[in-house]
């Protein structure tokens, strides 16, 4: 299976049709959102095409695609004009013989990890930082932001294969390839 996944679209729809013009050149199967999906935050500026429910529309014509966890941004509002659940605090998945534990990362992170074995990957968002690194044991990935990168990331989202983590800016260059 090949996964699209994103996170911190924060309602531009600007960033969100590039992401999904980006999904369809990928042809990807499914697209799995780490949450912060139509609200900017109190943290952040708006973001370049602010537009929360042109996003909620645009993600709804891909509803049947779409995988979500909960961010710290998402409520129930929000869940009220999407078309796919966005309540899971979690998901696991399975790639190259590895399990991944994906979520949102306000929770649970690299200071406060799940219940993982060792080569397990934890892959989350919520800081908007692109990464990978080995912690304790775990693999830590982290796609950074559709709209608002930080700490010199770009807009990116990552390809998930049975064999690697391709990180992806906007645009489809490949930025980086990790082996699973």
């Amino acid at each position: 299976m090949r996964w699209m996944i994103a996170s911190d679209i924060h309602g531009s729809a600007l960033y969100c049709q590039q992401l999904l013009t980006a999904y369809a050149a990928e042809k990807a199967d499914r697209l799995l959102l780490l949450g912060d999906i139509l609200y900017h935050g109190p943290r952040n500026a708006l973001p370049e095409g602010y537009d929360p429910a042109r996003t909620a529309a645009l993600l709804n014509a891909h509803c049947a695609d779409i995988l979500c966890v909960q961010g710290n941004c998402d409520s129930e509002v929000d869940q009220m004009v999407l078309d796919f659940p966005i309540g899971a605090a979690y998901f696991l998945l399975c790639a190259g013989g590895r399990t991944i534990f994906a979520t949102h990362g306000h929770v649970m992170n690299l200071e406060h990890l799940p219940a993982m074995h060792p080569g397990d990957i934890l892959l989350h968002g919520h800081t908007h930082v692109q990464a990978w690194e080995q912690v304790r044991g775990v693999t830590y990935v982290n796609p950074g932001s559709v709209s608002i990168p930080k700490q010199d990331s770009v807009r990116g989202y990552l390809i998930l294969t049975d064999e690697a983590f391709e990180f992806k800016a906007l645009d489809g260059r490949c930025l980086r390839r990790e082996t699973l």
